[in-house]
């Protein structure tokens, strides 16, 4: 069906799009990257206990790959406490989520009330400078979609231009993954992590106003439409400014 229901059918549930990154290599480590399931599974369960759809998309479509760190599996224990990570995972309905999605190619932004980007390390192989991406994101936001962003997802904000060629944040608030979070995910492995940082990146730019909160505190920030998390802690706060936006 074409259009937003809720136009039709003041009753029907608000709908999200959930878009994550497609498994890459990076370039810099050469580790395989993926999207953070916490950034995913979080932002999800909070969409689903107010009431909403939610469909789970990936720009080129197949199955999805969460980075290693943040598997409630992983050998290193580092995300072992995610338990509604773990809980997605193993239940069979919800691990064919990620199976097969489907690509952004045809997406009816008037299909949906809102669409959010999940974060990870994939993000700033495979979002970066991708216009497909950095369309959509333009897309939803003209159209007056609440649109939201987390962690280093939003590195697509460093490029998304609107309409008239300005950059969309342009004159707006927003956050990301911050230099002393970098710092430490450095420290921790011991060499650097990503091709570029967000922050260094953000205030470059004239005109817009890069914020970040203590490193890996939940933080997020609503600028009319625009949403924006500051790290993997920040998932929910984000989906939470989404749902403040659009009621339940």
């Amino acid at each position: 069906m074409s259009g937003n229901t809720n136009l039709t059918r003041p009753d029907a549930p608000k709908r999200v799009l959930l878009v994550a990154a497609n498994a890459a290599t990076s370039p810099v480590t050469g580790w395989p990257v993926g999207f953070w399931w916490s950034e995913l599974t979080h932002p999800w369960w909070t969409f689903r206990e107010a009431g909403y759809e939610v469909e789970i998309r990936s720009p080129d479509g197949g199955d999805l790959q969460g980075d290693g760190f943040s598997d409630p599996e992983h050998e290193s224990g580092y995300s072992a406490d995610d338990l509604l990570s773990l809980g997605f995972k193993k239940s069979a309905k919800h691990a064919a989520l990620l199976e097969g999605t489907k690509s952004l190619d045809d997406v009816d932004v008037d299909a949906y009330d809102g669409v959010f980007l999940v974060g990870g390390q994939s993000p700033m192989v495979t979002f970066r400078e991708n216009a497909k991406v950095a369309g959509l994101v333009t897309r939803f936001y003209e159209a007056g979609k609440v649109t939201a962003l987390v962690c280093h997802a939003t590195c697509v904000l460093l490029d998304a231009t609107l309409s008239d060629g300005t950059l969309l944040c342009a004159g707006k608030t927003w956050t990301g993954f911050a230099n002393a979070e970098e710092d430490v995910a450095d420290a921790a492995v011991g060499q650097t992590l990503q091709p570029f940082r967000i922050e260094d990146e953000a205030r470059r730019i004239e005109g817009t106003r890069f914020v970040v909160d203590a490193p890996f505190r939940p933080f997020a920030v609503r600028d009319g439409l625009l949403v924006t998390g500051q790290q993997q802690a920040s998932g929910v706060a984000a989906a939470e400014l989404v749902v403040e936006a659009l009621g339940r």
